[in-house]
């Protein structure tokens, strides 16, 4: 029998009205014919075009005036071979020409869901049993493109979730390429990446220990100009793209928490940003920070990923290394365990692995910590989230797949002085789809990111089938029990 589970009447749908100012380019041939054509109109002409596009898209933009700049100044190699001083354009020539390359993205038009859920850095203004939570969501929008949104809720003390709504508009992030590189590293991950060999070879010689990134463009621009073959040249911008897989964003300290979105910036990530799983991590001295691994995908290739922050205003982000990992279902522990960090992996796509390391981004020797063992979960196993810690052991929410490929979600409990070995695993399910739940995108999937306990209850928000996200609590007393009882 399983244990019983409330089911929240709090539904997050997709909003195809949230869009984001993108970049469009359709090649330089074309761009070229478009510039030109821009500027054939007199000024009187371009200003009666862009006028009227400003007032309307100011009313779903931040600032669209800006975007359409930065969007024109992307071209600048363009006016040069063209032979037009850039400097020279009039303001709205300018915007004008910025917005032939701009299109809007929806970036939650498909679906909205595999959400994980932390406590807001900022609980002030709370009464007693209330809790501000941050709650991050894969967004899916045209091409299947993912994404992380946020959104802010509270819970209070009845156990009550209100989402907040979001704002009017979305914010992209200002990208920074500040990273120093450890070379054995950086290009141990391109090996990974099926760069080709002689190339890697070549480049590696060429730089020390520790690069800078424009040092690196720069050698890798100068050496792809000696380079006659295409194939050849394109594995040189592999390795700019795999550099390019280390940045900071920055949002604006003027957006809400719902205005930022963290769209896929470098190449290896250009079809996806998948399943962020946050957590909140206590450093040895006991002050907090955030992580979050989520998978990259760029169309064929899968590359793990860390994103941190301290504040959810700035986040730096950096590829995972090491045989552990690999594959997707990387989930880490709010804090270290014997002086060292904990994560849990999927490296094989069907067991659960569990690893142990002195560096947060580097992941090896992984162990077998469970295998598939009951018919719901014959296909897969994996996490669906950061463990949580008890004074009974790490909770751990897990997915298992079944027949009809059909997703539940189990619970494990973990020995809290050495999470390899497990004391405690439901022998049902503890959420199983239901017929209001099994229809969407991917049908008879429901799927978690993170969980938090409050209030003695273990809230579980969950996607449901790849669509949209809903809410589960139960009960942490009758949880244990019954996975002590049930044993490993």
């Amino acid at each position: 029998m399983r244990l019983s589970i409330e089911r929240k009447p709090v539904r997050v749908n997709p909003d195809p009205k949230r869009v984001i100012a993108r970049f469009f380019f359709n090649g330089n041939d074309r761009a070229k014919e478009v510039i030109q054509r821009v500027m054939e109109l007199t000024e009187e002409e371009a200003f009666g075009i862009i006028s009227p596009l400003l007032q309307e898209y100011s009313k779903r933009h931040r600032n669209i005036t800006r975007v359409l700049n930065r969007h024109c100044s992307k071209l600048k190699n363009l006016f040069e071979e063209l032979n037009i001083d850039y400097d020279s354009l009039t303001v709205y020539l300018k915007l004008l020409i910025g917005s032939y390359f701009t299109h809007e993205y929806s970036i939650e038009s498909a679906a909205f869901f595999n959400p994980s859920i932390i406590e807001d850095p900022d609980q002030s203004d709370l009464e007693d049993g209330e809790r501000r939570v941050i709650i991050s969501f894969r967004a899916v929008g045209e091409g299947h493109i993912s994404s992380i949104t946020f959104r802010r809720a509270l819970i209070d003390r009845y156990n009550n979730i209100t989402v907040i709504p979001a704002g009017s508009y979305i914010d992209e992030a200002e990208i920074v390429r500040n990273a120093v590189y450890n070379k054995k590293l950086f290009f141990d991950k391109a090996v990974v990446t099926q760069i080709n060999i002689d190339v890697l070879s070549e480049i590696e010689g060429k730089l020390d220990h520790h690069f800078e990134y424009a040092n690196l463009r720069r050698i890798l621009l100068d050496s792809q100009k000696l380079q006659a073959d295409d194939l050849k040249k394109l594995e040189y911008d592999k390795i700019l793209w795999l550099a390019d897989s280390y940045y900071e964003i920055v949002f604006s300290m003027d957006t809400d928490i719902s205005d930022r979105v963290i769209f896929p910036i470098s190449e290896y990530e250009r079809k996806g940003i998948e399943d962020a799983r946050f957590v909140k991590f206590t450093n040895d001295d006991g002050s907090p920070v955030y992580y979050a691994t989520y998978t990259a995908y760029d169309g064929a290739l899968i590359m793990p990923k860390l994103l941190q922050t301290n504040d959810f205003y700035n986040f730096r982000i950096m590829p995972l290394y090491g045989d552990g990992a690999q594959n997707k279902n990387l989930a880490l522990f709010p804090r270290k365990i014997n002086g060292k960090y904990v994560m849990i992996s999927r490296i094989d796509g069907w067991n659960n692995y569990i690893m142990y390391s002195d560096k947060i981004n580097i992941w090896e020797k992984p162990i077998k910590l469970q295998t598939p063992k009951f018919s719901w979960e014959f296909v897969q196993i994996g996490n669906c989230g950061s463990p949580i810690e008890t004074e009974h052991g790490w909770i751990m929410i897990t997915h298992g797949v079944g027949p009809m490929r059909k997703y539940v979600l189990s619970v494990s409990l973990l020995k809290l002085d050495d999470p390899a070995v497990e004391i405690g695993r439901l022998k049902e399910p503890l959420l199983v789809p239901n017929s209001e739940e099994r229809e969407g995108y991917v049908p008879n999937v429901i799927y978690s990111c993170g969980s938090i306990i409050h209030n003695n209850k273990l809230i579980i928000p969950y996607g449901l089938s790849d669509y949209s996200t809903s809410f589960a609590e139960v009960e942490v007393d009758a949880l244990i029990d019954r996975l002590l009882s049930d044993g490993a």
